[in-house]
């Protein structure tokens, strides 16, 4: 079950299925991934963990927001990670009103342009169910997210701690009129 797709994707839940689990724990295991996300980062330290990480991703979905696989559609791989969900309030313990768009790759596919168009595929997905706006929030020294921000076209706001309680570089993409 798709939740969309673009020319070479097809974007899906992570499943249980043994490919999943092994792909995901491959993906998060890697310091050079999990450096860059979250208020605290930190690498899964065994597969048994992703299993639970499916499960707290599913409990995410809500309408047209989630996180979910990004699949090369052709090959069947999954190289990663694209989501859709509102932001976390640094003054509570709530979310907020704001919606980011956000994506992790397994190192392998880095290169690949996947990131830029599993995020496009995001923002056009949550443009399309009436999201009026979707910000992107990177840590500064993120290069390769940065990158991932400016092809997208999105508009630089300067650096913010008003998500995830650390300092990022926050962007943010109007619904076209």
């Amino acid at each position: 079950m798709s939740v969309f797709e673009t020319p070479r994707l097809r974007i899906r839940p992570w499943t249980h299925e043994p490919a999943d689990l092994d792909r995901l724990w491959d993906t998060y295991r890697r310091w050079e991934v999990a450096q860059w996300l979250g208020a605290t980062p930190r690498a899964l330290a065994s597969r048994d963990e992703a299993a639970g990480v499916v499960d707290r991703w599913a409990a995410r979905a809500d309408g047209p927001l989630g996180v979910w696989a990004i699949e090369v559609a052709e090959a069947g791989l999954v190289v990663g990670t694209v989501l859709l969900v509102r932001l976390p309030d640094s003054d509570s313990d709530s979310d907020s009103d704001a919606v980011e768009v956000g994506w992790h790759l397994h190192p392998d596919s880095w290169g690949h342009g996947y990131a830029t168009e599993a995020a496009r595929g995001a923002v056009e997905h949550g443009f399309a169910h009436g999201l009026p706006e979707v910000y992107a929030v990177v840590r500064p020294d993120n290069v390769r997210s940065l990158a991932v921000c400016r092809r997208l076209g999105m508009r630089a706001l300067g650096r913010t701690d008003r998500w995830y309680g650390t300092e990022l570089e926050a962007f943010v993409t109007g619904r076209p009129e």
